[in-house]
């Protein structure tokens, strides 16, 4: 059986399904022969190709590889990922690029806006934390399940229990999600002509009319954490208010099933390392060798997942669509139903974790079937520079092994 494979996920050409994305954001057009849209993200070829990329990282990757999440990848709707995927200098993977429209904004901002930004992240600094934490049960879990370390009786995993425990975490994001709209949409409804006469002249979606400006926080009086939550939100912000409901419902490919270790070889390298660009290649390329270097059978496993998930990969675009609406009501209202929010939430990590399930279950049925000779070969695969930190990580931050529950209630028995 032969396999055609499409070397380039992030970027494809692709014809707009009525119903999803119905145009592209404002001052999009930059790029307009290339469409970044979710029509892209949950195409057969890039799922496929990220699904692969994410076998190879926990195949050859340990717990602590598969604990690193970019913190941008929390409450994530509000455009932000669009703006980068869309950026016409093409700088949206630098490490830069949030660093300089967060400037920028905060620039904008009067002392109470930013003092308003500085409380929130003060207010969600634990949640945040607890956010990051609760992820490590079902890491460890699916590490348990490729290891063949299951309870006895244990026949595998639980997939009930993992939607569920998935579900628990998303409501966490939406809770976050809820209060950080809240807080922005206050700001953006306060905006006086002159703050927006400012923001106009920054193009959503081409970062060359960023100006480069200092440093516009005095961190000397916050921890790390906040600093990196108000720099998170002035990026957002920005996004948010330039961007479009379409931009805040968009995800890239490698949005769901994030605990496999795919950030942690593709994204740790970056961090704390100034202009810095994250290869946009490399998902594709690495995706591809993984599959090749797999038999028939093997291979069978891995693209069946394409079908068994996309039913949830629909409902997933519906709900964050129906989130995302919600949310965006705080650019010109008060009060928003923030039970509508968490209930979608846990909705949309119930069909995360389903996936997660899905992926855990058909990694560790390769894995038990590769010999010797495949294993050095995906080992071989791995880019990943044994210099750089190696993890468990705090979202970006290396910590101690961190304390876990026992992990039991995650596995099904006979």
């Amino acid at each position: 059986m032969k396999i055609s494979y499409q070397l380039t996920p992030l970027v494809l050409f692709v014809t707009a399904i009525p119903g999803l994305l119905a145009q592209e954001p404002p001052q999009a057009a930059p790029r307009q022969r290339m469409r970044y849209s979710i029509e892209q993200a949950v195409s057969d070829n890039a799922q496929l190709h990220t699904i692969a990329f994410d076998g190879l990282a926990f195949l050859t990757g340990d717990f602590g590889g598969d604990t690193f999440l970019p913190p941008g990848k929390v409450s994530d709707y509000f455009g932000f990922q669009y703006m980068r995927d869309i950026d016409a200098k093409e700088g949206g993977h630098n490490t830069s690029f949030l660093t300089r429209i967060a400037h920028n904004m905060l620039a904008v901002l009067n002392a109470g806006q930013k003092a308003q930004l500085l409380a929130l992240a003060k207010e969600q600094e634990n949640d945040i934390r607890i956010f990051a934490e609760q992820r490590f049960p079902l890491i460890k879990a699916f590490r348990r399940n490729l290891a063949g370390d299951v309870p006895a009786g244990s026949h595998g995993l639980n997939r009930s229990a993992v939607m569920k425990c998935s579900a628990d975490l998303y409501e966490l994001d939406g809770k976050l999600a809820f209060q950080r709209a809240k807080v922005m949409g206050a700001i953006i409804r306060s905006f006086d002509e002159s703050q927006k006469a400012t923001l106009a002249k920054l193009k959503f979606g081409d970062s060359r009319t960023w100006p480069d400006l200092p440093e516009q926080l005095d961190k000397r009086n916050m921890s790390h954490e906040v600093n990196v939550a108000v720099m998170t939100y002035a990026s957002e912000m920005f996004s948010w208010y330039a961007g479009s409901l379409e931009a805040d419902t968009y995800f890239c490919p490698e949005r769901h099933g994030m605990y496999f270790g795919g950030f942690g070889m593709k994204t740790a390298p970056a961090m704390g390392k100034k202009d810095y660009s994250i290869s946009t290649s490399l998902t594709g390329d690495s995706g591809e060798n993984f599959l090749t270097a797999l038999t028939t059978t093997q291979r069978k496993l891995v693209s069946d997942l394409i079908d068994q998930q996309r039913k949830n990969l629909t409902e997933i675009v519906q709900t964050r669509r129906a989130i995302a609406s919600e949310l965006r009501r705080f650019q010109s209202r008060e009060a928003v139903d923030s039970a509508k929010v968490l209930a979608l939430s846990r909705r949309y990590g119930e069909l995360d974790g389903e996936m997660s399930f899905l992926y855990a279950t058909a990694f560790a049925s390769v894995d038990q079937s590769l010999t010797s000779q495949q294993k050095e070969r995906l080992q071989s695969l791995r880019t990943t520079n044994p210099a750089d930190p190696k993890g468990p990580f705090l979202y970006s931050i290396p910590i101690s092994s961190p304390k876990i529950k026992d992990t039991d209630f995650l596995f099904a028995l006979r």
